[in-house]
């Protein structure tokens, strides 16, 4: 007898951050800054990291734009997140 595997719904496993973004000089690509606070293990004083991920995307963004991306299959080189959606955009002007 075969068991049947359940199915993984792939949308709820794929990780989905949200950050701004701080390039948009690629053809179908910006670059978007993952800001997070980590406690210091020693002084327990709250640090700032930051990651930049490349993000696929067809709408045209502007830098400063807060935006949520979804992890995704490898598109290129750097590039394994897409653009889900807009959060806000940004008031520079």
């Amino acid at each position: 007898m075969s068991e049947a595997t359940p199915a993984v719904d792939s949308a709820a496993s794929e990780k989905t951050l949200t950050g701004r973004v701080v390039s948009n000089k690629m053809q179908k690509t910006v670059t978007v800054l993952i800001e997070r606070k980590v406690k210091h293990p020693l002084y327990g004083k709250y640090i700032t990291r930051s990651t930049r991920y490349h993000a696929h995307t067809e709408q045209a963004l502007n830098e400063g734009d807060m935006v949520e991306i979804q992890e995704c299959r490898p598109m290129s080189r750097t590039k394994a997140w897409k653009v889900v959606r807009l959060v806000q955009v940004s008031r520079m002007v």
